[in-house]
């Protein structure tokens, strides 16, 4: 505990994984398993992102779930044997992106000895695998949290994969775009001001894209482009090929 405490000084931020999606393209795995507890290379999903948090300093982690989401909670416990402290917050019914983070807002909030309890935090897609180095974060996430209004969203873009080659967003000198000759794909890792969320309805259903587009309009998304392993884990076929990958790699 005494090393959670000295991390949790260094890094104040939060991270929340997203966890409560149904994983319709991977059932029937999906029929008694959640997805972030499939396993890859000997281990469930959500446990490489959880080593890859602690391993840069984010030990506050909150997760949120839904289809099964007790499972996950049963298997990863409060979080100690992966060097962070886990929040669940479970949603009765899948809320879509950005829904299930505004629902999640209160466990995302600052602790009162850090300031103002409004705070950019990280999250990250359960479905996905990615080597990327999450401390490499940290100095957005300060910037950030010094200028609030100046960005409300920051975005790790990677090259579009086969099953989406027309990719998502563009970079320009380091904004996002929606246009572009060379669009990328986002990886599902995103740095978030509580603001961005707050027309929406807690416990309502609602997507990221919108908020996104809107933003994007007004100047306020940043963005980078990670050229190392991502895959995103969608189907059976794509956790198999992760599978293989991981299992003839020296992956931790």
């Amino acid at each position: 505990m005494q090393q959670l405490a000295t991390l949790s000084k260094d890094v104040p931020f939060k991270a929340m994984i997203l966890a409560a999606g149904r994983g319709e393209r991977m059932r029937p795995l999906t029929d008694t398993l959640p997805k972030p507890l499939l396993q890859a290379g000997g281990k469930p999903l959500i446990e490489y992102h959880l080593e890859n948090l602690a391993r840069a300093g984010f030990v506050e982690v909150v997760i949120n779930h839904s289809h099964l989401g007790q499972m996950i909670e049963a298997a990863l416990g409060g979080g100690e044997r992966y060097g962070v402290s886990i929040r669940y917050s479970h949603e009765l019914t899948a809320l879509e992106t950005a829904g299930g983070i505004a629902q999640a807002l209160p466990l995302l909030r600052n602790r009162p000895e850090n300031g103002s309890d409004e705070q950019p935090f990280l999250v990250i897609n359960a479905d996905i695998y990615c080597e990327f180095d999450f401390a490499k974060l940290l100095p957005v996430l300060r910037r950030m949290q010094e200028n609030p209004d100046e960005t409300l969203a920051y975005l790790v873009l990677v090259d579009n994969p086969a099953h989406h080659v027309i990719g998502d967003f563009a970079l320009d000198s380091g904004s996002v775009a929606l246009t572009g000759k060379d669009k990328l794909t986002f990886s599902g890792i995103g740095i978030y001001q509580s603001q961005l969320f707050r027309e929406v309805v807690p416990g309502a259903a609602a997507k990221l894209a919108p908020l996104l587009y809107q933003a994007i309009a007004l100047g306020k998304i940043g963005g980078e482009y990670y050229p190392g392993l991502w895959m995103d884990v969608g189907t059976p076929e794509r956790l198999r090929l992760l599978n293989d990958r991981l299992s003839n790699s020296e992956v931790p």
